[in-house]
């Protein structure tokens, strides 16, 4: 298949792009990231955003957009952002936690995903889910992932699997990825060393991609041949560097690795 293109999460960066949102763009699109991802609610107007992206290149390649912001009285004003900048990936990053409690309840969070997704696709937008670690920890003889992907409309919902997270709850990575094949449009690549992190997980992430112990070899063939996915999005999460370096050197990284 065609190259993946690499994209960066704006979370990584989000004090320097706060500060100066053209600056850090440009910083980004020296580095050779092709894309950006941004998160949270909209700090920006649609048309503001859009001419920086033009003025470095960039491409959106997806939104962390809040479930607040995709519910009946906001979904059209996100709707309209999303189609300013050119992006097709709208990418819950999470859920509240009062709307998740049981399985039960995330079978039906499935079910909303499902019609969520159907009013997008007129729009030419492609919802998704991105994972923390608490979705992979054992509940009532399964997961809250597997309840929750496993009872998704396959090829409606995008599969954002955050490596590094899911490592930090213990996931297989490569096992997750093959029982769900075809569903990670975008990945974040996020690393994690789960024996760093035995005694304090947060330790795990303090490696940068290439020096931590996510299987990438194995990963990138999945994503290459039967992932369907379109974009790779680094994310760096650690104070062990400064910021802008760390998604640097974690680029870096992945061109010495052949992507």
């Amino acid at each position: 298949m065609a190259r993946i293109p690499i994209g960066l999460e704006l979370y990584s960066v989000r004090h320097d792009f706060a500060r100066d949102p053209l600056g850090t763009l440009k910083a980004v699109a020296a580095m050779g990231y092709e894309g950006v991802e941004f998160a949270g609610p909209p700090r920006h107007s649609g048309a503001e955003l859009a001419a920086m992206l033009r003025e470095t290149g960039l491409v959106c390649c997806g939104w962390h957009t809040p479930f607040a912001l995709v519910q009946d009285d906001t979904l059209a004003a996100t709707i309209e952002l999303n189609q300013a900048i050119g992006n097709r990936y709208v990418i819950i990053p999470g859920l509240p936690a009062d709307r998740v409690r049981t399985i039960a309840d995330w079978k039906a969070m499935a079910g909303f995903f499902d019609r969520l997704a159907e009013r997008l696709a007129p729009h030419g937008l492609l919802l998704g889910y991105h994972n923390h670690h608490t979705e992979f920890v054992p509940a009532e003889g399964t997961t809250p992932w597997d309840a929750f992907f496993g009872n998704l409309a396959a090829g409606k919902v995008v599969m954002q699997l955050d490596v590094g997270n899911a490592s930090r709850g213990g996931a297989d990575v490569m096992g997750i990825l093959r029982r769900f094949p075809g569903r990670c449009q975008t990945i974040h690549l996020k690393p994690y060393a789960p024996s760093l992190g035995r005694d304090k997980p947060e330790a795990g992430f303090r490696p940068l991609i290439g020096a931590d112990e996510i299987p990438w070899k194995d990963l990138f063939a999945f994503c290459e041949t039967a992932g369907d996915t379109a974009w790779y999005i680094v994310e760096y999460e650690s104070d062990a560097y400064a910021p802008l370096e760390a998604v640097e050197r974690c680029l870096k990284a992945l061109k010495a690795m052949g992507r």
